[in-house]
């Protein structure tokens, strides 16, 4: 399977999985996360995910990172956005093993090369509402490459704000991720798809 490339997905997935809390491993992975507007919200999601970049293990990195997805990512409507087209044509046994695969998919796919922007500075530039949206646009630095725009899209849920969708340098990462499992899909189908995540995430 196409994965998409450094610095596009990669980058939003350092920044999507990047609220990972205090450095101290012992913290809990929502400590440091305001939910007192959007702008805040994004705003130490990313400076505390990158605290935390700087310091400990990868082992350490992976459990606080499965941590984070639970707790500020709509991971379940995430997972339904991509494989949206094939969700009238799956079981419920198959539906249940992609999202059980989707958080290891997410973590082996990139947990292991966000150490490349434990140096990045994450700068909001503007927040608008759009309907039940959040809309958090940032501009990304990281020493030695050029600025990148991300808007991150979020929805409140419980009296929390959740991440459902980024856009990266004008790129779409949910739906470029979904023509990815389409493509897949097609060529090996369903079940194929979870094995693949699977083995990713093991």
């Amino acid at each position: 399977m196409k994965i998409l490339s450094l610095p596009k997905f990669a980058l939003a997935g350092a920044m999507a999985v990047a609220a990972i809390g205090t450095p101290a491993v012992t913290a809990p992975a929502n400590a440091a996360v305001s939910q007192s507007s959007p702008s805040a919200f994004v705003e130490s999601l990313a400076e505390d995910g990158l605290a935390v970049l700087r310091s400990g293990s990868s082992a350490e990195r992976r459990s606080r990172f499965r941590s984070l997805l639970g707790q500020h990512f709509a991971v379940e409507e995430i997972g339904d956005r991509l494989i949206r087209r094939w969700r009238d044509d799956i079981t419920a046994s198959q539906y249940r093993a992609y999202q059980q695969a989707l958080p290891g998919f997410i973590m082996g796919t990139y947990a292991d090369r966000l150490s490349n922007y434990s140096r990045a500075d994450v700068e909001v530039v503007n927040t608008r509402q759009n309907g039940s949206t959040y809309l958090v646009q940032t501009r990304i630095t990281n020493p030695g490459s050029r600025p990148v725009s991300a808007i991150w899209y979020l929805t409140r849920s419980g009296g929390s704000y959740q991440v459902y969708n980024m856009r990266v340098a004008n790129i779409n990462l949910t739906l470029n991720q979904a023509q990815d499992f389409d493509s897949y899909i097609r060529r090996n189908g369903f079940d194929r798809l979870v094995q693949f995540m699977e083995r990713r995430g093991a």
